[in-house]
């Protein structure tokens, strides 16, 4: 699927490990899959663990999506768990991964950092409170607003759309573009994102694997099946 999608003509695409079944293995794997395709492929951790971090990073992530991050110091922890010492606490083992081509990159030690974006998750309350501190964090290149949590912490579960969970959006839009940093949110109702989009995101993600095949799944079966009455004999 990721190699489908990267020959797409998409700009860019989640591999994710917050809400899909996606270890170490078959992330590397995703992106050998990928690398041959103009595409940027965006890692999202399942947590802001700085083993977790590093093992990605190690793989040859070089831009990541850190969820749940709700204050200015919970960023720069990030930051840090990101970047090697003296600035971080990023471990060493470039010569034995592929971030560093088994150390095939000249000094990728010394400038580790710009192989690497780090973009940090907006998606409680108090993350949208504190979104300029949070933007503001030297060494967090971006951030990510998702709706879905966004709406639960504000006890509207399962309600994205509800006025006060897109205004909550909205308004971490401008806080983080006031700081210079672009935006991105998630919005898979085609609808929602140009609304979006109109309002200064700068990066949406529009769809899923798994969401593309149910529905379209869905509607085979509406078309095949339930339409002719009888399961397993469609009408012509």
């Amino acid at each position: 699927m990721a190699e489908i999608c990267a020959g797409s003509g998409l700009d860019w695409m989640l591999i994710d490990m917050e809400h899909s079944p996606n270890g170490l293995d078959s992330v590397l794997a995703q992106l050998q899959a990928v690398a041959a395709y103009p595409i940027t492929p965006v890692v999202r951790v399942p947590i802001g663990d700085i083993v977790t971090i590093k093992q990605v990073l190690d793989l040859g992530a070089q831009t990541l999506l850190v969820p749940m991050v709700s204050t200015a110091a919970e960023a720069r922890a990030i930051v840090e768990a990101v970047h090697y010492p003296p600035r971080g606490r990023r471990g060493v083992g470039s010569a034995l991964a592929r971030s560093a081509r088994w150390n095939r990159v000249d000094d990728y030690l010394e400038n580790a950092a710009d192989h690497v974006s780090v973009f940090v998750q907006i998606e409680t309350a108090e993350g949208v409170d504190n979104a300029t501190a949070i933007a503001a964090v030297d060494g967090i290149d971006g951030v990510f607003v998702g709706p879905s949590d966004l709406a639960a912490s504000m006890g509207l579960l399962g309600e994205q759309s509800h006025p006060d969970v897109v205004a909550s959006v909205r308004k971490a839009f401008d806080a983080v573009r006031a700081t210079g940093k672009p935006v991105g949110v998630n919005a898979f109702d085609p609808a929602v994102a140009d609304a979006y989009a109109g309002a200064g995101a700068s990066f949406i993600l529009v769809g899923a694997d798994v969401a593309l095949l149910a529905r379209g799944s869905e509607a085979l079966a509406s078309r095949w099946i339930h339409e002719s009455g009888e399961a397993g004999r469609p009408s012509y």
